[in-house]
């Protein structure tokens, strides 16, 4: 695949991409960079795809003034008009500027992998969700900025990493993403316009209705918590979306590019020519 920087509107962005065929965009997760899919986009290339896989603007080495999911979305969409029609496909982070491209920016297809919208996350936000996803409420926080103490020590913060699980390369990217000052305060930034724009951005959209309508694949890890903490991923995605939608359940941890790649090329592939 091709390494490429991109000069967009606001924006700076890393970017691979390769292969020839329909196009899929690949947006990341917290707190990886695009070199987390070193095993999917391959498999992708193989099936007769073109795949594109930017650093989320913020992190890796893209960069990018505001983490509002609409400033996000919009450096990605430009980058996009390069390679023509696309289908989205967002993990975790990655998930909300997927479907912001879908909503605001024409994206044909959506593929959101472990996440809900914002606003329901935070609409629906109970003692369980609080305690098992504390770090959003941590990373808000500006009169004691999390991105200081996260920098004090990189790697204890981030310590589950695996470089062997992870794969050499993607792990020393991963590594001098998040041992980067500037990277960490992008990546609490992203977290940061959840509750503080994200939301409201959302809301505003759904009272709207102004809804994703291509068709979307919901996927979510069984080793993860979506399940647990939200219910059916389907069902609450429903609500958003007015096209045709589907889930699948990957037999993976929570950084499924990385636990099942082959699975998750297979879900993305047989979601294409459906």
């Amino acid at each position: 695949m091709t390494l490429e920087v991109a000069e967009v509107s606001g924006a700076r962005l890393r970017f691979r991409w390769g292969g020839a065929g329909p196009v899929v965009l690949l947006l990341h997760g917290h707190p990886r960079t695009h070199t987390t899919w070193w095993r999917v986009a391959p498999r992708l290339i193989a099936d007769g795809f073109t795949v594109v896989c930017p650093d989320l603007p913020g992190y890796g080495e893209s960069r990018i003034a505001s983490y509002s999911k609409r400033a996000m979305a919009s450096a990605v969409a430009e980058l996009m008009e390069r390679f023509g029609p696309y289908c989205a496909v967002g993990h975790d982070r990655g998930s909300y500027v997927a479907h912001r491209l879908a909503v605001s920016h024409g994206a044909e297809r959506l593929v959101v992998l472990d996440g809900v919208p914002i606003a329901h996350a935070l609409g629906t936000c109970d003692a369980k969700f609080a305690a098992a996803y504390w770090h959003w409420f941590f990373f808000l926080q500006e009169d004691k900025p999390a991105e200081e103490w996260i920098s004090r020590d990189p790697l204890a913060w981030y310590r589950n990493a695996d470089p062997e699980a992870m794969g050499a390369e993607n792990y020393a990217d991963w590594k001098a993403a998040v041992t980067n000052p500037e990277v960490v305060a992008a990546m609490v930034g992203d977290y940061r316009a959840g509750p503080q724009v994200d939301r409201a951005d959302e809301e505003a959209d759904f009272a709207a209705g102004r809804l994703a309508s291509c068709p979307t694949l919901v996927g979510w890890s069984a080793h993860d918590d979506l399940e647990e903490l939200h219910g059916d991923p389907v069902a609450v995605w429903r609500e958003w979306l007015t096209g045709p939608v589907r889930g699948v359940k990957l037999d993976s941890g929570h950084h499924m590019a990385e636990d099942a790649p082959d699975a998750l090329a297979d879900a993305i592939a047989g979601f294409m020519r459906e």
